[in-house]
């Protein structure tokens, strides 16, 4: 990583007193103040900057700069940066590419965003900032007034900041910077500003860095997978590894194999010893998605597992420890599995030791609109063009949407949107919406609201349950009676329900 710095040894002496320095931080703006000391003195630049992308991710904010050997305040002017208007930082952040020049004097580049002085910049790195899904969050950049080749210290730099990233994580929940419209994001990975959001964010910063044993519930497409992600990166087992394994994707033996491995000769075609997915996770963190469609017997196992922390492969004598926190996710309900001898009560009160239960999209109120727009410029980056604008028609036709898919709908709803698109801003024809879970708010008044809602509920249990009436209303807490009662209300048929689950 040092190979071109003039004296290796001095810059790696010197890069681990200021990972020092920032590691003894006990707030944010400290952290962000010596990660902007420590660039400008790692590279011998006149100018350091930290830029982190706001909620929306259109526009860079300054969150730190090292300017003429002290901290600076922030600039007003360069508070918020669109960043799509500046090809360096664009091409860092869209590209996730270090961008180096070496000679800036030949006025080929916008240097707006750097700050005014007599004397003209000459050189300049800009590094992007990673977070814990390595997708870019930020730019790290330096810059000076002398003919300086930079590249030899993007690799430290890039390391460097996303050591400060996570201590910014540690110190701020939301490190994140305030969006133009006021709104923050919650957590790295997700996005939402509702109040039950604010709930689960609230449940996930308390769990975090404890070691007890979460079971995430909701249904489908509420992003299970990224909650669990979200509480690995964030505690202290996010260097290690994140493994997640859907127990409804294998029959009951290969499932086993898969979560506790064999030894050479355990059964047929058995040519080697194979470590499980419990070896692999050693030391971080397993999900195990869809628990509730795990086998009896291996629900045995694993509850050894929770309680003893040691597992057995196939074919050994031998058990072996293992240091693995177990995340459990399901749509199902696992108390209604108990009671019908589907799931093991002894592992249920195991796994409901820190239960988690994720909303709807059509509770979270004013976020669909946020994660729609998240969405549209996360393809609009991909595809490589430039942002999409939106209809007021499009917006009031997402808002009076049910989802049933929940957010796992959203975004292929939005993705097929942009491809579509062939101007420049979204129309509700690049929408392809169930005409059931939509109508035009203008023509809905309070009751019909909730009937709409109240509709797109009973439907979504009833195809949980597989059209079973006694099941539905118990998973509901209602009579049977009041269920049956409520879909004639509702004019609810079987019909209705092939149509939601073709």
């Amino acid at each position: 990583m040092f190979a071109q710095v003039a004296d290796p040894l001095a810059y790696a002496e010197a890069l681990l007193k200021h990972f020092a320095n920032v590691a003894h931080c006990t707030d944010s703006a400290s952290v962000l103040g010596q990660c902007a000391r420590a660039l400008a003195q790692l590279s011998g630049c006149e100018l350091s900057q930290l830029y982190l992308l706001d909620a929306t991710h259109e526009r860079l904010e300054l969150t730190a700069e090292w300017f003429d050997g002290q901290v600076q305040p922030k600039r007003a002017q360069a508070l918020s940066t669109d960043y799509t208007g500046q090809q360096l930082l664009q091409f860092a952040v869209c590209q996730n590419r270090v961008v180096c020049v070496d000679d800036l004097s030949e006025g080929l580049y916008d240097t707006d965003f750097l700050p005014g002085q007599k004397q003209p910049w000459r050189a300049l790195l800009c590094v992007p900032l990673l977070n814990a899904q390595q997708t870019v969050a930020g730019v790290l950049l330096v810059a000076t007034r002398q003919r300086l080749a930079l590249s030899a210290y993007a690799p430290s730099i890039g390391v460097f900041g996303a050591f400060v990233r996570e201590q910014l994580r540690l110190h701020q929940h939301d490190v994140s910077p305030e969006s133009p419209s006021g709104l923050k994001a919650g957590m790295p990975g997700l996005i939402g500003t509702s109040r039950v959001m604010h709930q689960t964010y609230h449940l996930i910063n308390k769990v975090q860095h404890s070691a007890y044993t979460v079971l995430l519930t909701g249904e489908t497409g509420t992003g299970k997978e990224i909650v669990a992600r979200a509480i690995h990166d964030g505690g202290p087992r996010s260097a290690r590894p994140f493994v997640v394994q859907n127990c409804a994707a294998f029959p009951e033996a290969l499932l086993e194999s898969e979560l506790f491995g064999y030894r050479k000769g355990a059964f047929t075609g058995a040519d080697r010893d194979r470590p499980g997915l419990f070896d692999c996770a050693d030391g971080g963190t397993l999900l195990l998605d869809e628990i509730g469609d795990m086998p009896l017997p291996l629900q045995a196992k694993l509850l050894r597992v929770l309680q003893e922390g040691e597992i057995r492969p196939l074919g050994s004598n031998q058990t072996h420890t293992i240091d693995v926190r177990i995340i459990a996710a399901t749509h199902r309900d696992l108390a209604l599995l108990v009671s019908q001898g589907l799931f093991r009560e002894d592992l249920y009160y195991r796994l409901t030791q820190f239960p988690i239960t994720l909303p709807a999209l059509r509770e979270r109120e004013g976020d669909i609109l946020d994660l729609a727009r998240h969405f549209a410029d996360q393809t609009c980056t991909f595809l490589q063009r430039k942002p999409l604008l939106w209809s007021e028609s499009v917006l009031e036709l997402l808002v009076s949407y049910a989802f049933p898919g929940n957010v796992r709908e959203l975004k292929g709803l939005v993705e097929r949107a942009v491809l579509l698109c062939e101007g420049v801003e979204l129309q509700p024809e690049h929408f392809s919406l169930s005409s059931q879970a939509c109508s035009s708010p203008g023509n809905l008044n309070l009751r019909e609201r909730m009937e709409q809602v109240e509709r797109t509920l009973l439907l979504d249990c009833l195809r949980r349950n597989a059209g079973n009436q006694t099941r539905a209303a118990h998973e509901l807490g209602v009579a049977r009676r009041t269920l049956l009662y409520r879909l004639e209300r509702l004019n609810i048929s079987l019909d209705d329900l092939k149509r939601k689950t073709s």
